[in-house]
């Protein structure tokens, strides 16, 4: 058996947009989310509906809100498009243009023949105390 999501109403509606409740769901009156279930009873014209994102749920929530109390949407930056260079222009890479970093090859380090151990500066295997000299 597959298990698949439901279609409906709710699906019609954007994330992060007001849309008037009137034109998406029709019906009788109802309450803003934020008033609670005590506020009275508002006709669909004076409502926003609001689809909310969730971490868990790809669909998210919709919630029905007042005048007073729907969401501020916030406007999400646009990243300042790449401006290319004239050395990405002409073709040449990033490694071209920056002076390549000194290789520094590893140093033979003493090795104690007796523990197969590094020695230390010293030159005494801090194992054994055999010495290099």
């Amino acid at each position: 058996m597959k298990i698949v999501a439901s279609s409906d109403w709710r699906d019609a509606i954007p994330f992060d947009t007001l849309v008037l409740v009137a034109d998406v769901v029709p019906g009788e009156a109802t309450r803003c989310f934020t008033c609670g279930t005590e506020s009275e009873l508002r006709p669909r014209t004076e409502l926003w509906a609001f689809k909310h994102r969730h971490p868990k749920n790809h669909d998210g929530y919709v919630r029905f809100y007042c005048a007073e109390h729907r969401p501020v949407i916030e406007q999400r930056v646009e990243p300042a498009p790449v401006v290319r260079t004239a050395a990405r222009a002409a073709g040449r890479s990033t490694a071209e243009r920056r002076p390549a970093k000194p290789v520094v090859p590893d140093r033979l380090r003493a090795m104690c023949p007796n523990c197969f151990i590094e020695v230390s500066a010293t030159g005494e295997c801090g194992n054994c105390g055999w010495t290099t000299s």
